[in-house]
């Protein structure tokens, strides 16, 4: 546990109304870097079937990296977007995931982000917020190779369709579809953990996808929940201007030093791919690599911000409890849990194994070949979606150029 000087305990401005459950976050129509998340739009069964169901050949649902990368692939093979496929995106505008990062987030401070297919990220300064460089970055690309993405579309559901085809519904509208490249990533569906007495707590709770910047926490007592890479940013960041910072995590994290090259990368990849292969939940790739031991971390290290706790066992009313009997006073507890693979759109299509994954070979859904995830599991990194982008379109456009019905075949035999 890190102490820092203080003057003197002030309220929490951030306690939930009472009654309220604190570890939900509240539902908002729009979002912003660090902002709440926004629920998806619910369709009415009966509201799409009186719309007109508009076919094309394969639809992205989408379009961060993973989704741009599928839709610029689409284009090179032929496809035209708007009759030979289209792109939908719920969010705002375009960037992805990466709008609504924390304005503290700096593109120099972002590990591993790839260039898209065909265009190059070039002069951007560090000291920029990445929502801003990214997002600008993502709007000239999708302008450039004119992939004309549908927005906002929330899609509620993928269901069996008629001749088959997949049937696509969405707030923008309903598409029939021989194909289906799943792109949606995890940024909306934050995982909040259970710990007893959490109700309870009068202070504020957020997750990493409501994560505002370390100011929001100066002179206050954080607990920062997570052993990953984000909960070690916001670790570092808010010991910077928070009274007092308490690290947990439910394992002893994992710092490697020194090069970590393409064996390593490789080696990480394929237990990712194991995983998934078997229908498992996916891991990250990052999960199995470990935390770059950096600069900034070795310093925080030497001042005591990353002496590690185990996990509580019960949150109070003022801060959390360990078995022992130890306790720590806390204004603040923030969630650095991670995400789940945002795919409950697709559950009419019974993918998932009795692991609680979907299985997948490469990227190809092995309960139906007409399913694709790109940026599920392996592919979940900024270079493995533009590969798997890519593997996609490949494999979609031999299922579509075999004999007619072979879809349809090759699902009823799964």
């Amino acid at each position: 546990m890190t102490r820092h000087p203080r003057n003197h305990r002030t309220p929490s401005p951030y306690a939930p109304p009472k009654g309220s459950d604190p570890t939900v976050p509240p539902r908002r129509r729009r979002r912003r870097p660090g902002g709440k998340i926004r629920p998806h739009a619910v369709v009415s069964r009966s509201v799409n079937d009186m719309a007109a169901v508009r076919e094309v050949d394969v639809v992205v649902i989408g379009a961060g990296q993973a989704g741009l990368s599928s839709a610029y692939h689409l284009r090179r093979a032929g496809y035209e977007p708007g009759t030979g496929f289209v792109a939908l995106d719920h969010s705002p505008g375009p960037g992805g995931a990466w709008q609504f990062r924390w304005p503290s987030l700096t593109y120099g401070k972002v590990h591993g982000m790839y260039d898209l297919p065909g265009m190059r990220l070039t002069g951007a300064d560090d000291g920029r917020p990445s929502s801003e460089v990214i997002t600008e970055y993502f709007t000239r690309y999708e302008s450039a190779f004119d992939l004309r993405i549908v927005r906002p579309a929330d899609v509620a559901a993928v269901r069996e369709g008629d001749g088959g085809r997949l049937r696509v519904e969405s707030s923008a509208g309903v598409w029939s579809t021989r194909a289906l490249i799943n792109a949606t990533g995890t940024w909306d569906r934050p995982f909040w953990p259970r710990y007893p007495g959490q109700a309870t707590f009068r202070g504020r709770q957020l997750h990493t996808a409501q994560y505002p910047g370390p100011e929001a926490f100066a002179g206050q007592r954080v607990i920062v929940v997570g052993g990953g890479a984000s909960g070690v940013q916001h670790l570092l960041e808010i010991a910077e201007v928070a009274a007092e910072t308490t690290w947990v995590t439910r394992r002893p994290p994992v710092f490697r030093s020194g090069p970590f090259g393409e064996e390593q990368g490789r080696a990480a990849v394929a237990m990712v791919e194991e995983r998934v292969r078997r229908g498992l939940p996916p891991l990250s790739v990052v999960s199995v690599t470990g935390l770059p031991m950096t600069e900034a971390m070795e310093r925080a290290r030497e001042k005591g911000v990353l002496d590690r706790q185990p996990m509580f066992e019960r949150i109070t009313p003022d801060g959390a409890v360990w078995a022992d009997g130890r306790s720590v006073h806390a204004d603040v507890i923030l969630w650095a849990t991670g995400f789940r693979a945002a795919v409950d759109h697709l559950a009419p299509l019974r993918l998932r194994e009795p692991g609680g994954g979907i299985a997948v070979e490469g990227t190809r859904a092995l309960r139906d070949p007409r399913v694709h995830l790109v940026g599920y599991g392996p592919s979940a990194s900024t270079v493995g979606a533009n590969r798997a982008g890519r593997a996609a379109v490949h494999e979609i456009r031999e299922l579509l150029t075999a004999a007619p019905g072979s879809a349809t075949a090759l699902v009823s035999s799964v």
